[in-house]
């Protein structure tokens, strides 16, 4: 019997109108995942009239999506795009390269792919 690991954490810290988001996806991402995670940066975004978000993904666990929760992700990027400075995606994998290319198309600032944890927090404490 195989057990598959599934899981994502979140973390949200707030500093007057900035906010760093931190996500750690494990396994397959599921529109029950989305179903916690939009409601929690949506509400954080809220209580801010302009709010300036980087955003450290790391995905060096990620299996991919569920067709729904690609759907779901491609809402969130629509809905707070504008509100991201930069997205840095760390990985493993040459697909989550391409997924970071694409996923710039629905952000308003820049998404980076790295393969070095260091680098993509260093690229995200840049001004």
């Amino acid at each position: 019997m195989t057990i598959a690991r599934h899981g994502l954490s979140i973390g949200i810290e707030r500093f007057g109108e900035e906010f760093f988001l931190s996500l750690k996806a494990v396994g397959k991402l599921t529109h029950a995942d989305y179903e916690v995670i939009s409601p929690m940066v949506d509400s954080a975004l809220a209580q801010v009239p302009s709010p300036r978000v980087k955003v450290l993904f790391d995905a060096t666990e990620l299996l991919g999506w569920e067709l729904r929760a690609a759907w779901d992700d491609l809402r969130l990027g629509l809905r707070h795009g504008s509100e991201f400075e930069k997205v840095a995606i760390y990985g493993n994998r040459h697909w989550q390269e391409v997924a970071a290319k694409i996923g710039s198309w629905f952000v308003g600032g820049e998404v980076r792919y790295f393969e070095n944890l260091q680098q993509a927090l260093s690229w995200l404490q840049q001004e």
